[in-house]
């Protein structure tokens, strides 16, 4: 690939991008579509909005990102919470990272790459990109010291930062647990393994454990029904209910001259049944059916202070760890009630299936991966396969095969496995859905390494060899020289993914294509015009952490060999800050918050992006014959390591465990509120109430959910503007 090829694919993402944010800039502002680009501010304010044309609806405009931009902290953590706050440090890491690793690299490096071998150069644009990398470096070169000094600054940069942010990070998380007194999980613990006894109910042996062994703090408990049908039922008639009950549905049947946009007869509108409160015995979801029969082996236990329940979470309560299993229960919005009613038991050769299939997934993802690589070696492949020669003679078309379509096509692969990584978690056995996200995060990331990095470099080494002999490849002593030569070649392949996968998924995130496509089938299909009906969504931390992540490790491990890769990935963390800032403040809801469970994923992501960096950087000077910068980096790798072990002892367990001290000052604090507290501790965990809809305002299964941000929440009320202001002005 040559400086053309890159060029042309910028040229087109650029262009995508900017139609993109022009075309989002026009959409927000139109009032049919508020619940798709506003759809937090729409669920938080309730507003209602004209349907009026004027003029500037149909301009562009930048003010998105002006305010985007001029968010503060407090803003954006009472929108999103500690994980959104966690996850835009996470941006602001990488671009001050790279912004060093660019100034050091595009000054000191790519020169010294691009005049490290005694050549004739062509015109800019028709030289390949393998002279701008340190392949183009001839062997024994005295400027490789530069290299090794980019390198030092680049880690000791990130590892400062690194530092800074997991300490500020940990304080922000302490900060909210200490705050969020009313928080029903500390006083809960979920009981799972529970034994059978004959002639008793699984409920009448957690009450007697707990009666005998916790007598002094024990307060109640409430048991987990088998729940499969009965909750999709429930879940289907709450989007059923949200999608019938209109504002400008009439409570009277009137017909209307409006024909239906499914079978073409006249629509008529029909008579909302009142929504009256039953007495709870009419509202049980087992009447005239055997409750014992449905009693799963899992209990939600309850305490009188949250120190107890922090207690027996983190104890062994039987001599048999697989009976009597206790863990901190999650949030109710949380709670994830399906992995409940699965016996305790049987979920480590759930792990084992799930490891298996993940690795028979990643065997399966190989076959993208060699086709892909292999239409940025077309000119290799054509050596193998001389039909392939017809193509070559088309400059254009080798120019949009080689530099575009690989990525595009590898990037519609790559949207198939999130859902798939994400069933992986829920059969692992996720009891929260916080961490089931948090499992897929990591799994994505693990998959995107090994897919994107390793079997491209893999792929590309391949490739290289084929016209000499596979067995290079089967020899271990072969395999270091052979991936330090494929790194810095493979590299032209990371600045086009950057390009189609970076950019264009940002402008996908902006536009919001699924939740568009339904607006519009609501509206104008099923003629539903509350926009309060069409649901809101959370943030796919599970999807965005580990492509953040991803671009992380792709420009630490080219900053140093091919730094061309630098530019694109600083547009894309600066354009990332931008979009993710404006959909945490306008779209996404929060349901639940893990607190900044992520940061450890970013920490030992980074680490291991650092440390690969070295080794291939170790690997390349030792090829280019450099003694010098080759020793230099051995105690590179060493103190990096230490630093990690550092950070692990200074401030994972606090991301591990929750501190003792703090849960027996909140319990002190609130003495006079127990009572409060404990009357609505079961109402909070019901497992057969609909977590949006009040049907029926019940005192057991109905309680308003409470603010987890205190005075923080209710000063965002006041700092968001008038929704209607902001689809005309916005």
């Amino acid at each position: 690939m040559n400086i053309s090829a890159l060029l042309t694919s910028a040229g087109i993402n650029t262009g995508i991008c900017v139609g993109a944010f022009s075309l989002y800039s026009v959409l927000r502002k139109q009032p049919n579509l508020v619940s798709v680009y506003f759809a937090r501010k729409l669920v938080q304010e309730q507003s209602r909005h004209e349907d009026s044309f004027w003029f500037g609806r149909l301009i562009p405009s930048a003010s998105w990102i002006v305010k985007a931009w001029e968010a503060s902290e407090d803003e954006l953590y009472a929108a999103g919470g500690v994980d959104a706050v966690v996850f835009l440090r996470m941006v602001v890491f990488s671009l001050r990272v790279f912004t060093v690793a660019a100034v050091i690299c595009l000054f000191l490096v790519l020169p010294l790459n691009y005049f490290g071998t005694d050549m004739e150069h062509k015109l800019i644009s028709n030289e390949p990109l393998s002279v701008f990398t340190i392949g183009n470096v001839k062997e024994g070169s005295k400027w490789l010291w530069a290299h090794c000094l980019a390198l030092y600054i680049i880690t000791c940069c990130a590892c400062i930062l690194l530092y800074y942010e997991y300490k500020n990070i940990t304080k922000i998380r302490l900060a909210h647990i200490a705050a969020s007194v009313s928080h029903p999980s500390y006083f809960t613990v979920i009981v799972r393994g529970i034994p059978w006894v004959q002639d008793e109910s699984y409920s009448d042996t957690v009450a007697k454990f707990f009666t005998e062994f916790y007598a002094s703090s024990y307060l109640s408990h409430q048991m987990v029904y088998q729940s499969g049908a009965v909750q999709k039922l429930m879940s289907d008639a709450e989007k059923m209910y949200k999608m019938l009950k209109s504002t400008h549905t009439e409570k009277c049947c009137v017909p209307r001259l409006m024909r239906c946009g499914f079978c073409g007869g006249t629509a008529t509108s029909f008579k909302m049944l009142s929504n009256e409160a039953k007495t709870p015995k009419e509202e049980s979801c087992f009447d005239g059916v055997d409750v014992k029969k449905k009693e799963c082996r899992t209990a939600l236990v309850f305490f009188r202070t949250r120190y107890a329940a922090l207690l027996v979470s983190e104890t062994l309560q039987s001599p048999n760890p697989l009976s009597w299993v206790t863990n901190a229960a999650p949030e109710p919005s949380d709670i994830y009630w399906a992995n409940l009613c699965v016996p305790h038991q049987i979920f480590w050769i759930r792990k084992i299936i799930v490891l298996v299939a993940s690795m028979l997934f990643v065997i399966f993802f190989l076959i993208p991966v060699v086709f892909t690589q292999g239409l940025v070696h077309l000119d290799k492949l054509q050596r193998i396969f001389p039909f392939l020669k017809d193509i070559g003679r088309r400059k254009v078309l080798v120019q949009l095969i080689t530099g575009y379509l690989p990525s595009v096509v590898f990037v519609i692969f790559l949207y198939l496995v999130p859902p798939v990584m994400m069933f992986f978690s829920t059969i692992e056995g996720a009891i929260s859905r916080g961490a089931r996200k948090r499992s897929t995060s990591i799994k994505f990331v693990c998959f995107l390494i090994w897919n994107v990095f390793f079997a491209n470099i893999l792929t590309e080494a391949a490739i290289d060899h084929y016209q000499f002999t596979f067995t290079k490849l089967g020899d271990a002593r072969n395999i270091p020289n052979l991936l330090a030569k494929a790194v810095p070649a493979t590299a032209t392949y990371f600045m086009t993914y950057v390009l189609a996968s970076g950019w264009a998924s940002l402008s996908c995130e902006i536009i919001q294509p699924f939740p568009l496509l339904c607006n519009l089938f609501y509206r104008y299909i099923l003629r539903n015009m509350d926009d309060s009906s069409y649901g809101a969504y959370t943030f796919p931390y599970h999807t965005e952490v580990p492509r953040v992540l991803l671009f992380g490790v792709l420009g630490f491990t080219c900053s140093t060999i091919a730094p061309l890769i630098l530019p694109f990935l600083l547009v894309y963390f600066f354009l990332a800050y931008l979009v993710y800032r404006n959909q945490i403040l306008n779209v996404y809801i929060t349901e639940y918050d893990t607190g900044g469970l992520y940061w450890p994923i970013v920490h030992n992501t980074t680490i291991f992006s650092l440390v690969l960096t070295q080794i291939i950087a170790l690997g390349v000077f030792g090829i280019k014959e450099s003694p010098i910068a080759s020793s230099f980096t051995i105690p590179l790798i060493i103190s990096t390591l230490l630093f990690n072990e550092y950070c692990g002892q200074r401030f994972l367990p606090t991301f591990q465990k929750i501190p003792t001290k703090i849960i027996i000052e909140m319990d002190r604090k609130d003495e006079h509120c127990e009572e409060e507290m404990h009357q609505k501790l079961q109402s909070s965990y019901c497992q057969f109430r609909s977590r949006n809809l009040n049907l029926h305002n019940t005192p057991e299964c109905s309680s308003k959910p409470q603010s987890v941000l205190g005075s923080a929440e209710m000063g965002d009320a006041a700092r968001v503007e008038d929704l209607e202001n902001s689809t005309r002005k916005g």
